[in-house]
């Protein structure tokens, strides 16, 4: 088998962009490897690279502007690109992230699989935003033509096929990690810290934090803030994501409060194993990477309820979930873990349990190779 990934993100110095979807791609081909050929073509680069690393042909396609209707026609050029290698790399089929439909108007030389980590459209919805009808136009036209539609969550493959109208069955895959490289470092604990980490923006739930937070001050006034990611411009507001967070803390809050911005994996990790707590309260994810790695790490999380956050998390067990809005709950479920040592401990070893029987690289690739031998069959 030879298996390719369509994507505009991965995790390597030569792209422009690396996120979530890009983070899923590079764990699974990691275990995918050992049983097959994998070409991973990556587009809207700053120039066109071909290399081979750890296994894997990575494409790093340039992005290409043309005088009328660059989406219809950058995408042509992407099939033709593509459909070169699949007649010459016996290319088995391709992955294609459902997000603003790229795979729309491509007739590929081998069966079309749309993974669905959360197109536009799903995501306007649980956000309740407004989205732009193209983007509604191309995604439903994409799974339309798509060959077979995979889903990282339940949730996201029920809310994906209500919101197209869709026919076909979407199979369940969830994302992977590799628990061997996300482990826990013991460290002495010097000060409680909270952590935050993934992009500031209003969809993560980042505008709630600090009404979380200036409730956790009145009984821990020297508790620390952490926040890492990048910070984006409020749609709402068009401004800062992080100068409406400081606006909304106390000042204590804001006293205590450090963003570090964007970081790499490797100090990312560090980060994650020097925290007490880690809280997600985010409105709209699909099968978030981020909390595969802080639940790998033995990591206490206070995260939200919402859909697909059942399909991770066991409350009381894993640790705690609540509706992001409501700031007594949040708040109480973060100040009992700052109160218990021994609970932070005892939900981070389930944590770390639960993925290694869940969401384990062994366990997802294995489904994986079932899953595209169907194909092949």
């Amino acid at each position: 088998m030879h298996i390719a990934f369509l994507t505009s993100e991965y995790p390597h110095e030569l792209a422009s962009r690396s996120a979530g979807i890009g983070a899923s791609i590079k764990n699974i081909t990691a275990g995918l490897v050992k049983h097959a050929r994998v070409s991973i073509f990556i587009y809207g680069q700053d120039k066109n690279v071909v290399i081979r690393e750890n296994g894997v042909t990575l494409h790093f396609i340039k992005q290409k502007k043309f005088k009328f209707f660059s989406w219809y026609f950058y995408r042509k050029h992407l099939q033709n690109y593509i459909n070169s290698y699949i007649v010459k790399e016996h290319i088995t089929a391709i992955e294609v992230p459902d997000w603003t439909g790229i795979s729309a108007f491509m007739n590929l030389k081998c069966p079309i699989v749309i993974k669905c980590h959360g197109s536009d459209t799903y995501f306007c919805t649980l956000e309740k935003r407004k989205q732009k009808f193209k983007n509604y136009f191309l995604e439903k036209k994409a799974l339309k033509s798509a060959d077979y539609i995979l889903s990282v969550s339940k949730f996201t493959a029920e809310t994906t096929k209500r919101l197209f109208n869709l026919s076909k069955r979407i199979e369940t895959i969830p994302n992977a990690i590799d628990s061997t490289k996300f482990i826990p470092k013991p460290i002495a604990e010097s000060k409680l810290t909270i952590l935050y980490f993934g992009t500031l923006i209003r969809k993560k739930g980042v505008l709630e934090i600090p009404l979380y937070l200036n409730k956790v001050v009145e009984d821990y006034p020297d508790c620390q803030f952490i926040f890492a990611g990048s910070d984006v411009l409020d749609y709402e507001t068009n401004t800062s994501t992080w100068g409406l967070m400081t606006n909304l803390m106390t000042n204590v809050v804001r006293d205590n409060s450090t963003w570090l911005g964007s970081l790499p994996y490797s100090e990312m990790q560090d980060l994650i194993n020097q925290a007490s707590v880690i809280i997600l309260p985010s409105y709209a994810e699909a099968m978030p990477m981020t909390w595969l790695e802080a639940m790998s790490m033995e990591k206490a999380l206070v995260t939200s309820n919402i859909g697909w956050a059942k399909e991770l998390m066991i409350h009381n067990k894993t640790g705690f979930m609540a509706n992001p809005k409501d700031h007594d709950c949040y708040a109480n479920h973060i100040l009992q873990l700052l109160n218990d040592k021994h609970l932070r401990y005892t939900f981070g070893q389930n944590a770390r349990a639960h993925v290694n029987s869940s969401f384990s690289l062994e366990v997802i690739t294995a489904q994986n190779i079932n899953y595209y031998k169907t194909i092949v069959s």
